[in-house]
This record gives C-alpha cells, sequence and structure tokens, in this order.
C-alpha cells in the first residue's frame, strides 16, 4: 500500500518534537511537505526528513493525502477548514479552536464532506494516564471520588512568545494550552461535567495570558476533579492523587515521551516510552499516621506510553474506516469546560453546564 503524503504545516515546539518525529516513525505515513517559513527550521525539515518546505499551507492542498496542523493556535480554525473545503483529512493540535461553537462547526463540515478530523490529544497516550486507567477498570480503586491532575512547573523568568503575551484572540495562556489535557483526561476517566469554577491569574511580570490555573469540575457521576497548571509552581505537587473508596493512586513526575522526544529519540528507539522504576506510582491506602487505618501501598510499574498510537489510529481510520482517535465531539465537551472554566474565572462563581 503506497504511503499517505502528510503535511505538516507549522515547525515549531509541536510540529518538531512531536508531529515531524511520530509521523515518521508511523509505517504507511510519509512527512511529504513542512510549512515553515524560518531557514533554520526549513533546512532541518530538508536534511532529517527529505521534505519538501513550502511558504504557505494553501501549497499543500494539491500534493498531500493528510494534513496536520501545528501553527499558532489562533489559526487552528480557519486552517482546518480550508484543508476540509480542499477535500483533505485533517488534524489538529490542541486546542482545536477558541470556543465549542466554532469546533462544533469543523466538525460539522467533516461530518457533511465525509472526511476525517480529529485533534492531537496526545496526553491519553501518556504512560501514567494509561496505568491509571487500567487500574480503574480492574476496580482497583473503588468508585473513584477525587481526581488531581497537575501540569505545574517553576519558570519564575518568562520565555516570551504569543502563548505568553497575547491574549483571548491568540487563545494563549496555560488554560486553554495544558488545560486541554487536564480538562480532556479529567472528561475521559470520569465522564461529563455538570458545573464548573476556576481561578486564574497573572502571576509574572511582562505576561498577558493566564499562568496559574485551578479548575474544579463536578461530574454527572458524583465524583470530582480537581486540576491544576501553573508556571510559576516552585514546589510541584503530584502528577496524579486519585482517591476512591478501596485505595488510591499516588504518582509524581511527567510521562517520558516528552523528553526523549526532545531528545531526539523515536517510537522505534530501545526504551522509548518506559519510565524508570524510581519514578513509578503507588496504589494503596494508608492512615497517614493516625493509626486508624494499616498501611497496605504498593508500587505500581507504570504502562509504556503509546504516542505512536495517535497516528496507527489516524491510519486505520483512513484506510479501514475505524474511528478516529480522537472524536471531534469529545474535543467539543471539552472546549465547552474550558470556555465554562474562564467564564468562572472571570465572574468569580460557578457555572453550570447545560445539558451535561
Amino acid at each position: 500500500m503506497t504511503d499517505l503524503r502528510v503535511g505538516l504545516v507549522g515547525y515549531g515546539v509541536a510540529g518538531a518534537f512531536f508531529h515531524a518525529p511520530l509521523i515518521s516513525a508511523t509505517p504507511g505515513l510519509r512527512l511529504s511537505a513542512v510549512v515553515t517559513g524560518d531557514p533554520e527550521r526549513a533546512a532541518e525539515v530538508s536534511g532529517k526528513y527529505g521534505a519538501r518546505v513550502a511558504g504557505d499551507a494553501a501549497e499543500l492542498w494539491d500534493s498531500v493525502d493528510l494534513v496536520v496542523i501545528a501553527s499558532p493556535n489562533r489559526t487552528h480554525v480557519p486552517l482546518a477548514e480550508a484543508a476540509l473545503k480542499a477535500g483533505l483529512p485533517v488534524v489538529v493540535d490542541k486546542p482545536l479552536a477558541a470556543t465549542a461553537a466554532e469546533a462544533r462547526g469543523l466538525a460539522d463540515l467533516a461530518r457533511d464532506l465525509g472526511l476525517m478530523l480529529t485533534v492531537f490529544q496526545n496526553r491519553r497516550w501518556d504512560g501514567d494516564f494509561l496505568t491509571l486507567g487500567r487500574l480503574v477498570a480492574e476496580g482497583e480503586l473503588g468508585e473513584v471520588n477525587r481526581f488531581e491532575s497537575r501540569f505545574e512547573r517553576w519558570r519564575p523568568v518568562p520565555k516570551g512568545g504569543w502563548r505568553e503575551t497575547g491574549g483571548t484572540e491568540e487563545v494563549a495562556g496555560l488554560l486553554y494550552d495544558l488545560g486541554s489535557h487536564l480538562v480532556d483526561q479529567a472528561l475521559r476517566l470520569l465522564g461529563p461535567a455538570v458545573d464548573v469554577y476556576a481561578e486564574s491569574d497573572v502571576r509574572r511580570s511582562g505576561v498577558n495570558a493566564d499562568d496559574d490555573t485551578f479548575i474544579a469540575v463536578s461530574h454527572a457521576g458524583g465524583a470530582r476533579s480537581h486540576l491544576w497548571t501553573s508556571s510559576v509552581a516552585s514546589r510541584p505537587g503530584p502528577r496524579f492523587r486519585v482517591l476512591g473508596s478501596r485505595a488510591g493512586y499516588l504518582k509524581y513526575g511527567l510521562d517520558v515521551q516528552e523528553e526523549q522526544l526532545r531528545a531526539g529519540l523515536t517510537p522505534a528507539s530501545p526504551g522509548f516510552g518506559e519510565e524508570p522504576p524510581e519514578r513509578w506510582g503507588t496504589l494503596g491506602a494508608d492512615g497517614g499516621g493516625s493509626g486508624d487505618v494499616s498501611d497496605d501501598v504498593r508500587i505500581v510499574p507504570t504502562e509504556r506510553g503509546a504516542y505512536a498510537g495517535f497516528y496507527r489510529a489516524v491510519l486505520a481510520c483512513l484506510h479501514e474506516g475505524a474511528p478516529p482517535p480522537v472524536a471531534p465531539e469529545e474535543v467539543v465537551e471539552a472546549l465547552t469546560v474550558l470556555e465554562a472554566a474562564r467564564r468562572s474565572a472571570a465572574e468569580r462563581r460557578v457555572v453550570v453546564l447545560e445539558n451535561p
């Protein structure tokens, strides 16, 4: 079967460290062209992947079979719409859009045209989240009451760029950046949201977009999610603390795949996605020194991370008619929560969702 030609729009962090290496490592896909205006990035694209460099996304429409959009957030909707209207299936990096209405419009367009539209929510394939999903499915935690999840960093000096200095028109800030992952994981684990409360602040000088945000989500099943994302966390908390009726899961540190990709490894590299034992999480219950509950805690090996599974699922969707790896309707659901969080933080109130 002939490889599908992939056109990648954007070669910043997302394009260079995630999409390009994952596409190239997927049998059946070939990175054919990359849109970038940066001479150094263009040279890397040509030398590393043998891909053609294009100056504009419109140059791709007649020469590729699949478009991947990893350009700045404000461009996601117009580029995805143009690619779909050109008759091409589309992968869009998160966030798909600034609003649920925009995302719903793209989903409707893709459905009407009979084309795949999916979003790169790669954190669904984090090893620790895969581990947590397995533990919940096997009943190890009992009924989950609270899901605590964090993407916290200590970055007191801003790096600059539109993600920090842009406003709502740029879809900038942590709420829509890492918050997209936090909310997506919470909804996948615990189901639909019924109300949302959020606190969102700008803590650093010279930054215009939120850099310190907390989101509380109440789920239809009765569980609650407490989600944090921050660039000013001098003492980061656990990546996951998940409390159930039988036991809890505690996990520190981030999934290893991003650091491996940044170091030049690929899914074909030995040990890719495998977390060292010293970073594994723990499962169980302890009395916290109170003496009223016996300690019963064990180490849980982390599942191997599987970012490569995203593009394998893209191929299965295009060749076999399988569902897309991330359904647009699920993205609309998550954006509804993110919009509610932004409104909650601005109005300092709980936002109740309609038709959860």
